[in-house]
This record gives structure tokens, sequence and C-alpha cells, in this order.
């Protein structure tokens, strides 16, 4: 085929405008950067999923990028010196409201998410911990709460009522601890073990009892400590010799020789047979899930001091940055938040609870179909099929009341330190071993922890 020259001018002047065209477009092709901790290979497979599902609806094409969670506070400080921030950072909650603060996270977006998916639809607890002045700091994505495991089959034989209170669990004690077949209790006793730092803080703020408040680190209330103190012993009195972590709580538990643990509710799939490098050994049968049918769990758990009570939750958020592309940013969440969330959580649904419960029209539709996620590594059942309703409703419900030390109060940082510090650990530890009675030890506590800084 041949032109002539005005064919050829306008055949040039057509390519011309086509290619300027699609420049101009690829140019403004809309695409954001994702920061996420979740880095192992399966769940970062499962994230790119998502993103390539959500770049097929919209045309924001997303880079999952994984960050190591011990190095995620120092990138995405120096990321923000260099005005090279993410668009959207997947993270752990200690660093909701201090980046916010610093101006690493635009709340503003946060909020807008939030109140576009409808902040009724989220669990209370997760919204207030992530909550500023105008709105909140990040957007709540998932999260567990820490529980009081509990042979429920002889609770119900000896008509005890479920642990839901200080002294419903000393009721318990009193009929079921039959040491060596029988402990009413595995407590955390080893003070060099983050595991006794995270179930004292879940037995302090069961009382109500707090060492930081607005101004910084608050002197322990002596009468709440002393029942803190008092319950802790009788705990540790009614729990093996020995020191005393989340290995032998789970082995004494699964064995049957235990009433009573407190663990993280990555121990569900485990209870049901379905991890073979941690059987119950109940019965002969490793895969078992009789022992998953015999059990209950308590999240919201409350002392004398503070009949309301508390869960002692870990939340993940969403934050989206000061350096955002902030309609991508927010469209991208809002998808990682409705269409995409079961991808979200099918990563480790044991222990990522929807802190979304459902929506505007379905209360509880992302609840239940989280509860039909599989769980298990070596077998695969949904939790729905292990478990009642009423224990699956009370596994979510502690979102609702989740709590940390320092975070209403803007002292997040200080309570990680002094939880850090293992000082309460070691104290506590030395008046179950009779070294000083309850108000020295409180007076102890009190004088070691004014000194973290």
């Amino acid at each position: 085929m041949t032109y002539s020259k005005t064919s050829r001018w306008k055949h040039l002047l057509v390519s011309t405008s086509l290619t300027l065209a699609m420049s101009a477009m690829a140019a403004n092709a809309e695409s954001l950067r994702f920061w996420t901790t979740e880095e192992q290979p399966e769940r970062l497979a499962k994230q790119e999923e998502m993103a390539t599902a959500f770049t097929a609806e919209t045309g924001i094409t997303v880079e999952v990028i994984p960050v190591t969670e011990s190095d995620l506070g120092t990138r995405a400080t120096a990321a923000f010196a260099a005005g090279d921030l993410p668009d959207v950072i997947y993270h752990p909650l200690q660093y909701a409201l201090p980046w916010a603060e610093a101006g690493i996270l635009d709340t503003d977006a946060a909020t807008d998410v939030i109140e576009s998916l409808g902040a009724g639809t989220f669990a209370s607890g997760a919204l207030s911990m992530a909550a500023v002045a105008d709105g909140y700091a990040s957007v709540p994505v998932d999260g567990w709460t820490q529980m009081v495991v509990y042979r429920k089959d002889l609770f119900d034989a000896a008509g005890l009522a479920a642990p839901n209170t200080y002294a419903d669990v000393l009721a318990a004690l009193e009929a079921l601890h039959n040491p060596p077949e029988m402990y009413g209790f595995v407590a955390a006793t080893k003070i060099d073990e983050g595991f006794m730092s995270q179930v004292l803080e879940h037995v302090f703020l069961a009382n109500g009892v707090s060492p930081v408040d607005a101004g910084g680190f608050k002197p322990l209330d002596e009468a709440a400590t002393t029942e803190v103190l008092e319950f802790y012993k009788a705990i540790t009195e009614a729990s093996p010799p020995g020191e005393l972590y989340w290995k032998q709580s789970r082995e004494l538990y699964f064995a049957g020789k235990a009433a009573m643990i407190i663990w993280s509710p990555f121990i569900l799939d485990e209870l049901a047979g379905l991890r073979d490098s941690a059987p119950p050994t109940i019965n002969d049968d490793p895969t078992s899930s009789a022992l998953a049918a015999a059990t209950g769990i308590v999240t919201k758990f409350s002392g004398p001091s503070n009949p309301d009570g508390a869960a002692w939750a870990d939340i993940r958020y969403f934050g989206i940055t000061s350096d955002a592309d902030i309609d991508a940013a927010e469209s991208f969440v809002e998808y990682s938040m409705s269409t995409g969330y079961m991808q979200t959580l099918s990563m480790a649904p044991e222990g990522k609870f929807p802190v979304r419960r459902g929506t505007a029209g379905n209360a509880t539709e992302y609840q239940e179909a989280w509860s039909m996620l599989p769980v298990g590594v070596d077998r695969k059942a949904a939790l729905s099929d292990l478990y009642a309703q009423d224990m699956i409703d009370e596994i979510v419900g502690g979102l609702g009341t989740a709590q940390r030390w320092g975070v209403a109060e803007g002292q997040l940082g200080l309570a990680s330190k002094i939880v850090n510090s293992q000082i309460i650990n070691r104290l506590v530890r030395e008046y179950m071993d009779g070294v000083r009675d309850a108000s020295a030890t409180v007076a102890a506590l009190n004088e070691e922890l004014s000194k973290v800084e």
C-alpha cells in the first residue's frame, strides 16, 4: 500500500496524537505503594492477590512491599524525613498515635474511610485505641484478644460459672484443683518471658490498674494492686512448680491436666488437632477435636475494683500516610475492608478477628464469613465447625472492650517501656516467693516504675 503526501501527513498526525494520548494516560495512571509486616510468603501471596483484584476493579496499581516489623519504626521515620513514605502502611497498634502526632499519618484520610464504611460497623474498642481529637489515626483492620481458656465440660459438671471474674476463677480453683491429676491453673511465672508480661497486663487491666495516666507514670493504687497480687498468687499456688510460660501452659492443658490457662487465640486450631507440631494429648488421637469441644473461652475479664472488666488486645491498622495519593489510598483501604476483607483475614483467621463486624445492611456479615474461613496447618476446618456460635461471639466480642496500658492516656510509649523493663514481672514473682508482702511490693513497684523514662 502507498500513501500520498497528504495521506502520509494525516497518518503521522494521527499516530503522534495517539502516542501522546497514551503517554498522558500512562503518566496519569494511579499507583500506590503498600508496606505490610505480613511478610511470610503465603501471607504475602494473599495480599498480592488482593492487590491484583483491586487493580482489576479500579485501574490503580499496587506495589506490595514487605517490611520486617522490628524495622518498621526506623524505616517509617527515615522515609518521612526523605518525603518518601508509602501510601498505606499495615502497622501494629503501638505506632498509630505516635505516628499521627509526628505527622507521618494523615488522620483526616483515615477518618474519611471509617466514616465512609460506617464507624458503627467497627468494634468500638479497636476504634477507641486509635482515636485522636477530630477522628482516628488509622483504620483498624484485624486483631486478637487474649483469652482465659477453660475446661467448660468440667465447669458445667461442677456447676461453676464461666471464669469471667477473679471470684469465678477462685471458686473454680477451689473445686477443680487436684494435683497432680488436675491443676487449677497454669500461671506465667518465668520473669524473662514476654508471655508473663502479657498475662500480667491482662490481669492488672481486668482490675482497672494502670501504671500511667495522661501525665506519665501514675503510682499504682495500693488497694486495687493488692487485689491483683493476691489473685495472681492464688492462681500461681494452683499451678505446677517451676518456671512456667506459654509452653507448659499449653502442654498441660492439652494433656487434660489443667482446668484454666491464659493464652492467645492462636491456640484455637491446635486445640482441634489441626497442627501436628502441637497435638492435643488428652486422648490417643492427636487429630481429635474432642478438647476443642470441651473448651470454653473468656475474653473480657474483671476484678473486684473494675466490674466492667477489660480485654487485652493486639490490634493492627491501615495507616494512610501524609505522602499518600489520598484518593487512591482511601480506595485501597476501603476495598481491603469490604470486597477484599475476607482475603485480608484469611491470612490467619485464628489470630485475625474481624474488627469490622459487618455493614450497615448486615451487621454481622463479616463476622459470619470469617467464622467459616479455614484454620489449621496440617488439616483445615472452619472455626464455626469447631466451636459453638456463643463461643464465636465471645471470641470476636472482646474487641469491643479491647484495652492496653497507655493507649487512652496517650502514654503507650511509656507503658511499653514499663512492660519491657520486666520490673513488674520480677517484683510480682518476688511477692509470690515471699520476699516481701503486698504493701511492700506495691511500694517497690511504684519506686522502680517511677524511674522508667
